[in-house]
């Protein structure tokens, strides 16, 4: 596990946006976080880390909004489904093993149904300061643990 802290919505996107420029095809990446955490942000700077210039809003209602970019990006948000068997009706299989990047928000609410190689992040909003945010990154499997340690390499070497 990773902990990187961030102390601004541009921080938390921006960290979005290098692990969306290292992201490939078939890559399944979870968002958890109370409302309100940033998760959505995370999500716009992976967005914009896959060269998609379209706004990326939380897809709530819709619970699915897909994006072109380098790479498709499916962005989920399971928050408004009655329970977990109701993904199914979504064709998740399509988005978890497709060609594109999926990514989850409220994911621990569809645990059962998650690959098991993945990327779990966790967004925590630190009580007092609107703007720190504490990411806690997860990998889970090879592929993950070495999307990881790259990450770590071009965020301490600032880009």
């Amino acid at each position: 596990m990773v902990i990187i802290k961030t102390l601004s919505a541009a921080e938390t996107g921006g960290l979005g946006s290098i692990l969306g420029g290292l992201l490939q095809a078939g890559d399944v990446i979870t968002l958890n976080g109370e409302l309100g955490s940033g998760k959505t942000c995370f999500a716009a700077g992976v967005a914009k880390g896959l060269g998609i210039i379209e706004r990326v809003t939380s897809p709530t209602f819709n619970l699915i909004n897909e994006y072109d970019g380098k790479l498709p990006l499916y962005h989920l948000d399971v928050y408004r489904l009655a329970s977990p068997e109701e993904l199914e009706d979504l064709g998740f299989e399509e988005y978890f093993y497709g060609s594109g990047i999926t990514m989850v928000e409220w994911a621990e609410l569809v645990e059962q149904y998650l690959p098991a190689e993945r990327l779990d992040i966790f967004i925590e909003k630190q009580q007092g300061d609107d703007n720190l945010r504490i990411l806690r990154i997860i990998p889970r499997g090879v592929r993950y643990n070495k999307l990881v340690e790259e990450l770590m390499q071009r965020v301490c070497a600032g880009h």
